[in-house]
């Protein structure tokens, strides 16, 4: 199973938009571009404009390329609007709903608490970050991680759980009561250039 391992600011500083909802990425500095001086370089042409845009993407949901062009392949067949299909299939995976559920602090804590087994959808063991979660499922934790999720939910008093998502904080206990929509995505990404993009 791959996945990123490299510095995580980088990935923010890269870009010019904090990828993750955490102090390191969202500080001034941390938005400038790497290097001393932060060297801008040229002004990006329509390409740039459009592979950056794509991995802002990319960084939000940690997919790595080959992945994320399958998305865009199931997304192009699919019925309906390409980005919005693309923006869904994404919003849905197990690691990025752990992370919308406030259970882990970001995407790579996410996907560490499921890929090391301590995820239950529908009372069955679920350890692929890329599980996709349907309307109905019923997401839960071994007990021996509850302790380190309360931890991760106290840390965070202001995290807002989307409207297609229920959660019982006392069982720890989530639902999927619906399909999420794009206006419940708390990031803001042009999906129509990335469409472009592999066009």
């Amino acid at each position: 199973m791959a996945n990123y391992t490299g510095p995580k600011v980088k990935l923010s500083r890269r870009v010019g938009v904090p990828i993750v909802d955490n102090p390191k990425h969202t500080t001034k500095r941390q938005l400038n571009p790497p290097g001393m001086h932060g060297f801008r370089g040229r002004r990006l042409r329509d390409f740039g404009v459009r592979l950056n845009e794509k991995q802002k993407l990319r960084f939000h949901y940690n997919v790595l390329e080959k992945q994320f062009r399958r998305y865009i392949a199931q997304a192009s067949t699919a019925k309906g609007n390409t980005g919005q299909v693309l923006l869904l299939a994404l919003e849905c995976r197990l690691d990025n709903v752990i992370r919308r559920l406030g259970w882990a602090r970001t995407v790579w804590a996410a996907r560490q608490l499921v890929s090391h087994g301590h995820i239950l959808v529908n009372g069955r063991k679920t350890d692929r970050p890329s599980f996709s979660v349907s309307v109905g499922d019923t997401i839960t934790l071994k007990d021996r991680i509850h302790k380190l999720v309360r931890e991760n939910l106290e840390s965070q008093p202001g995290h807002i759980v989307p409207g297609w998502l229920s959660f019982d904080p006392s069982t720890l206990t989530a639902n999927a009561v619906a399909e999420p929509t794009t206006d419940q995505v708390p990031f803001d990404i042009n999906m129509n250039l990335i469409v472009e993009f592999y066009r």
